[in-house]
């Protein structure tokens, strides 16, 4: 096989063309000029940033004869050899297929030898997470105090799964991102040394699809040339290459999908399918757009540096964030997300991705509340329509500014609990945050820490805790929130929070709004202090003219 694929071809052979990791490589640089070099690297990033690239510079580096700058000269006999892979004095180990003790024994071994040619025994160990804890352990030592001439390199995109007594005894480097500015312009670099044409907004497009990664960049276009069969790489190539989706079809989908046309949403869909569009890379592509319109809608002072898009592009998006709510497009986020899931194990991914997309334009399938407030949006955005064609709309009259209602109802004149609330519902009302904590739904927990907390006022047996919906809550209370099923859900999660939290049983009742009992009083903390049962001595009360007397 003659061909050698451009990501391999355009491997960095000095430390100044690893792009984007500017504070790994001026480190590594100035440690072999003044020769501080450490016994054990740790590179960790995600794929394509250039750990691997590194750790061959610096093993080169350090054993070349005629070093430039703390830069190898690529010249020498050293530098030829461990470039060829051919040094007896650089091992590279995959620890994906030998991960098991038995290899790692064979280092230990290994490493009592000094190099047969140069002045450092370099290890580099790629994957180093996938090696066995019995691996690991065999490595400790050695990797703690190795021979002087032993140097350990070793690179992971794992870090979390390194034990840290490994994490202990290396130098550690994070490799970051790449930023899309660094991997377009890197391309541009190999582009013209390369002969390739290729126009900006195809690089910029490539460059966005690698997400961070110049590996995954030169991959892609390595792809696109392959494409173009040698001929120029312009936009439409890319998207046509990568089966990508052009951002205007997405502004024309999410305008179509908010206005509550399904049919024509799925006919968009149908369409790129048809011309070759993979479904998968359709979901997370546009789960990506919805982030860039959802940055756009509410941090538009901060969107140009958060949204990587054209000012064309930027300009469109804007317009449709000015007209679809923020809430609508977190439910599409949430939607596609779960679908994105789904996909990973489904046989049919176009039919799910198709209901996805009617679930998105009909909020009304949907029993949550952002898609209750959605369709609040539809009939809004109905009613307009409505009376700009001259339709009369008949409205409600103005009721006037909003009044709060009496969160908190007193009982009906003339009852008064005869005794207070059991001391535990007490301790729970002091911190029912905390309790209320513990609902998963958001809407139900909201509902819940605003709720009235109430006792059975007539009988003292009854250690029941009562929770009515405040007057802010009752529509979400009941209509939303206790369906039958949610409410046993609820109901659970509190009396489980409240055992773990107060260490006593509690049975929560959750009553409906309708539900007027009047025989239930309120918890208050401070009851305790005025009930004598509870206290245990009498409690004299004096009118003001007695205390001032006594004063």
């Amino acid at each position: 096989m003659s061909y050698v694929a451009l990501y391999r071809k355009a491997r960095p052979p000095v430390f100044e063309e690893i792009k984007g990791q500017d504070h790994v490589v001026r480190t590594l640089k100035n440690q072999v000029i003044t020769d501080r070099l450490q016994h054990a690297y740790l590179f960790c990033g995600t794929r394509g940033t250039g750990k691997t690239s590194a750790a061959r510079i610096l093993a080169r580096a350090v054993n070349c004869e005629h070093p430039k700058d703390g830069n190898p000269c690529n010249e020498c006999a050293s530098c030829r050899a461990i470039a060829a892979g051919s040094a007896m004095n650089v091992i590279e180990i995959d620890a994906a297929s030998n991960n098991g003790v038995d290899n790692v024994r064979e280092i230990v071994e290994e490493v009592r030898y000094r190099p047969a040619q140069g002045k450092y025994k370099i290890y580099i160990i790629d994957e180093v997470h996938m090696l066995s804890t019995s691996a690991f352990n065999a490595l400790l030592k050695t990797l703690e105090e190795p021979p002087s001439y032993v140097i350990f390199i070793l690179a992971t995109t794992e870090v979390h799964k390194i034990p840290i007594t490994i994490l202990s005894r290396c130098q550690r480097y994070d490799f970051h991102r790449i930023g899309a500015d660094t991997i377009s312009e890197r391309m541009r670099e190999l582009a013209g040394r390369e002969g390739i044409t290729a126009d900006d907004k195809a690089l910029r497009f490539i460059a966005r699809a690698a997400e961070g990664s110049m590996r995954d960049a030169l991959s892609l276009l390595d792809r696109c040339l392959a494409y173009a069969n040698g001929g120029e790489i312009d936009y439409e190539t890319a998207l046509a290459a990568l089966g990508a989706v052009d951002a205007d079809v997405y502004n024309e989908l999410i305008d179509v999908l908010s206005r509550g046309e399904a049919g024509r949403g799925v006919f968009i869909f149908d369409k790129m399918v048809e011309s070759g569009r993979e479904v998968g890379q359709f979901v997370g592509d546009f789960i990506g757009y919805l982030r860039n319109l959802l940055l756009i809608a509410t941090s538009a002072a901060e969107a140009e540096d958060l949204v990587d898009v054209s000012g064309e592009q930027r300009g469109a998006m804007k317009e449709i964030a000015e007209r679809i709510p923020a809430g609508t497009i977190m439910r599409y986020i949430r939607v596609l997300s779960e679908l994105q899931n789904s996909l990973r194990s489904a046989s049919n991914r176009r039919i799910l991705t198709e209901v996805a997309l009617v679930k998105l334009a009909r909020p009304q399938m949907e029993k949550t509340s952002d898609a209750v407030f959605d369709r609040l949006r539809l009939l809004e955005e109905k009613i307009e329509d409505l009376e700009a064609n001259g339709v009369t709309v008949r409205r409600e009259p103005d009721a006037g500014p909003y009044e709060p209602e009496n969160e908190d109802p007193e009982p009906e004149p003339g009852w008064v609990p005869p005794f207070a609330a059991p001391e535990e519902l007490q301790r729970i009302a002091a911190e029912w945050g905390t309790a209320a904590d513990a609902v998963e739904s958001p809407s139900a927990r909201a509902a819940v820490k605003n709720a009235q907390l109430r006792y059975n006022g007539e009988n003292a047996d009854d250690h029941a805790l009562y929770l009515r919906p405040s007057a802010k809550y009752t529509a979400v209370w009941d209509g939303l929130i206790f369906r039958a099923e949610e409410a046993a859900a609820v109901k659970a999660q509190l009396e489980a929070a409240i055992e773990r939290r107060f260490k006593v049983r509690a049975d929560v009742v959750l009553l409906r709004s309708e539900d007027k009992s009047d025989r239930l009083g309120e918890v208050k903390v401070e009851d305790i202090l005025g009930d004598r049962t509870r206290i245990g001595m009498a409690v004299e009360e004096a009118d003001d003219a007695e205390f001032n007397a006594g004063i």
